[in-house]
């Protein structure tokens, strides 16, 4: 833990410091900052406190003493929830801000960990409760050179996986034989599984009115036959198995016939136009050496679909934040499901993934990854579907 830099995120946002709290796995965000290991036991409430100058404090039950040891700063040891308040109190008397894993009318659900009666503690003790989420990706989901290069074999296994798909599809249906959404799901599994990769869940291949359901996903017993003239979604997602490996996470379109319908090449244009909409205010915003927050991208994707009449067929957000888990937990492209005002910063990554869903139809959704690099350059990580590939 590099307790400098915190302290220089703190004094830039004008916060006395940071009270990280955790029990019995409540705080994974704490967890992961603290670099507690993965075995510990923590069935104790435990806390450390960042102090904008001046060395850690920590506080920690007399059954759990050493959980703690790994890290910097004077040790508290409490036995009674007294002693646990005394110490809070001790701490945090004449400080105006402390930052925790708080966010004020839940705008950003995957940071608002801290529950209501810690912050009415805390806030008891005098201090305003704010949230470290301005400055609390810079700790859980900044990319290391290792990782990003780990990201583009991923990508690159996607890419390789979704056009082996499609020839997949196309032999069997030239060929008079059966194939449907399941087998083109377990196909991709085993691509994964035979370039050393992993998943979280299951693939996703809809076909026609399935595409219009966005957490669709085929079963061995829930499965549509693909036939002439259908519409493809593919949804895939993967990382290394290596340690510290991050995600890709791409989504395909196809049609089993010559060319796509005027409808199907309506809907796929304006989600291609969002999509890269979004992304170059992304470019724009680092051009200009300014911030860009991930509702800001949101907002501008969903304006672009709204002004083409589609607005209300676009029902979940714009992208997420991609780490060592597929979902991260660093901003998300949102203005819609939640208020996410957290900043894209570098050397994080995330999906750009606009969607259009229509009923009984069929549903277009295009999905790359975008990284920014240190020095502000923004890169689709692999190069943007630009049209339905056909497969007639």
């Amino acid at each position: 833990m590099d307790i400098k830099k915190i302290q220089k995120q703190l004094e830039l946002y004008k916060v006395d410091g940071w009270l990280l709290y955790e029990f019995h796995g409540s705080n994974p965000l704490a967890l992961e900052i603290m670099k507690v290991p993965k075995a510990m036991l923590m069935t104790r409430r435990c806390f450390y406190w960042i102090p904008v100058e001046g060395s850690p404090i920590k506080i920690v039950h007399k059954i759990e003493s050493h959980n703690l040891d790994h890290l910097p700063g004077e040790k508290k040891l409490y036995s009674t929830w007294k002693e646990m308040h005394q110490f809070l109190e001790e701490i945090l008397q004449e400080k105006e801000k402390v930052a925790m894993e708080f966010s004020p009318k839940q705008a950003i659900p995957t940071v608002s960990l801290i529950d209501g009666g810690l912050v009415d503690l805390i806030r008891g003790y005098g201090p305003k409760v704010v949230s470290s989420a301005p400055f609390l990706q810079a700790f859980t989901c900044v990319w290391t050179d290792e990782q990003y290069a780990m990201h583009k074999e991923a990508a690159m296994v996607l890419e390789n996986a979704a056009n082996d798909v499609w020839a997949l599809i196309k032999k069997s249906l030239d060929q008079g034989e059966l194939i449907d959404e399941y087998q083109v799901q377990q196909f991709i599994l085993k691509e994964f599984e035979k370039n050393g990769c992993e998943t979280e869940g299951k693939p996703i291949c809809a076909v026609n009115k399935n595409g219009a359901d966005p957490h669709y996903c085929p079963t061995e017993g829930r499965s549509t036959a693909i036939h002439r003239g259908d519409f493809i979604l593919i949804d895939l997602w993967c990382k290394k198995k290596k340690e510290g490996a991050v995600f890709a996470d791409i989504t395909r379109l196809g049609v089993a016939s010559k060319e796509p319908t005027k409808r199907q090449q309506e809907i796929f244009q304006l989600v291609r136009a969002a999509q890269k909409g979004g992304t170059d205010l992304i470019i724009e915003r680092y051009e200009k050496g300014k911030e860009i927050k991930g509702a800001e991208v949101d907002a501008k994707v969903r304006s672009i679909i709204e002004k083409g009449g589609y607005g209300e067929y676009f029902t979940h957000r714009t992208g997420h934040n991609i780490h060592t888990e597929n979902h991260g937990p660093g901003a998300n492209l949102d203005s819609l499901e939640t208020d996410d005002s957290r900043p894209l910063i570098p050397r994080t990554c995330f999906s750009i993934e606009p969607g259009i869903y229509l009923p009984g139809e069929f549903g277009v959704r295009l999905e790359y990854d975008v990284y920014i690099h240190e020095g502000g350059e923004v890169e689709v990580t692999l190069p943007p579907q630009e049209a339905i590939v056909t497969l007639g």
